[in-house]
Protein backbone atom coordinates (compact mmCIF):
# COMPACT_ATOMS: atom_id res chain seq x y z
CA UNK A 1 0.00 0.00 0.00
CA UNK A 2 0.88 3.42 -1.22
CA UNK A 3 2.15 6.36 1.58
CA UNK A 4 -0.31 9.16 1.15
CA UNK A 5 1.65 13.04 1.27
CA UNK A 6 0.16 12.99 5.08
CA UNK A 7 1.98 10.06 6.31
CA UNK A 8 5.15 10.67 4.49
CA UNK A 9 5.04 14.11 5.98
CA UNK A 10 4.82 12.54 9.45
CA UNK A 11 7.56 9.87 8.71
CA UNK A 12 10.05 12.97 7.97
CA UNK A 13 9.07 14.72 10.72
CA UNK A 14 10.16 11.63 13.22
CA UNK A 15 13.23 10.28 11.26
CA UNK A 16 14.27 14.37 11.55
CA UNK A 17 13.47 14.39 15.45
CA UNK A 18 14.84 10.82 15.48
CA UNK A 19 17.93 12.57 14.07
CA UNK A 20 18.04 15.05 16.64
CA UNK A 21 17.80 13.07 19.24
CA UNK A 22 20.80 11.07 18.35
CA UNK A 23 23.29 14.08 17.52
CA UNK A 24 25.59 14.25 15.14
CA UNK A 25 28.29 10.95 14.94
CA UNK A 26 31.42 10.93 14.85
CA UNK A 27 33.41 11.45 11.33
CA UNK A 28 34.08 8.61 9.11
CA UNK A 29 36.93 10.44 7.32
CA UNK A 30 40.36 8.81 6.88
CA UNK A 31 43.08 10.77 8.15
CA UNK A 32 45.85 11.25 5.62
CA UNK A 33 48.43 9.18 5.19
CA UNK A 34 51.90 11.17 4.15
CA UNK A 35 53.40 9.01 1.29
CA UNK A 36 56.71 7.36 2.45
CA UNK A 37 59.26 7.02 -0.27
CA UNK A 38 61.05 3.61 -0.54
CA UNK A 39 64.54 4.57 0.08
CA UNK A 40 65.61 7.08 2.32
CA UNK A 41 67.00 10.32 1.77
CA UNK A 42 70.68 9.50 2.72
CA UNK A 43 70.54 6.91 0.46
CA UNK A 44 69.42 9.29 -2.67
CA UNK A 45 72.47 12.03 -1.41
CA UNK A 46 74.92 8.74 -1.80
CA UNK A 47 73.30 7.91 -5.05
CA UNK A 48 73.66 11.45 -6.27
CA UNK A 49 76.88 11.75 -4.93
CA UNK A 50 78.31 8.85 -6.83
CA UNK A 51 76.81 9.17 -9.87
CA UNK A 52 77.59 13.04 -10.05
CA UNK A 53 80.75 12.61 -8.82
CA UNK A 54 81.65 10.01 -11.02
CA UNK A 55 80.75 12.33 -14.23
CA UNK A 56 82.72 15.16 -12.39
CA UNK A 57 85.70 13.08 -12.60
CA UNK A 58 84.87 12.24 -16.21
CA UNK A 59 84.39 15.52 -17.44
CA UNK A 60 87.91 16.59 -15.98
CA UNK A 61 89.42 13.81 -17.67
CA UNK A 62 87.80 14.39 -21.02
CA UNK A 63 88.15 18.48 -20.93
CA UNK A 64 92.34 18.94 -21.53
CA UNK A 65 91.64 16.14 -24.36
CA UNK A 66 89.22 17.97 -25.49
CA UNK A 67 91.16 21.33 -25.20
CA UNK A 68 94.73 19.84 -26.69
CA UNK A 69 92.61 18.83 -29.43
CA UNK A 70 90.95 21.79 -30.39
CA UNK A 71 94.07 23.69 -29.74
CA UNK A 72 96.35 21.38 -32.00
CA UNK A 73 93.11 21.93 -35.05
CA UNK A 74 93.49 25.97 -34.34
CA UNK A 75 97.28 25.85 -34.42
CA UNK A 76 97.45 23.50 -38.03
CA UNK A 77 95.07 26.26 -39.26
CA UNK A 78 96.81 28.95 -38.28
CA UNK A 79 100.45 27.70 -38.83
Amino acid sequence: MAQTPQQRRANERFAKNEAAKRGKGPSVSKPKQQNKSPISTSWVVILAFVVCGGLILELFRIVPEIWNTVASMLSRITG
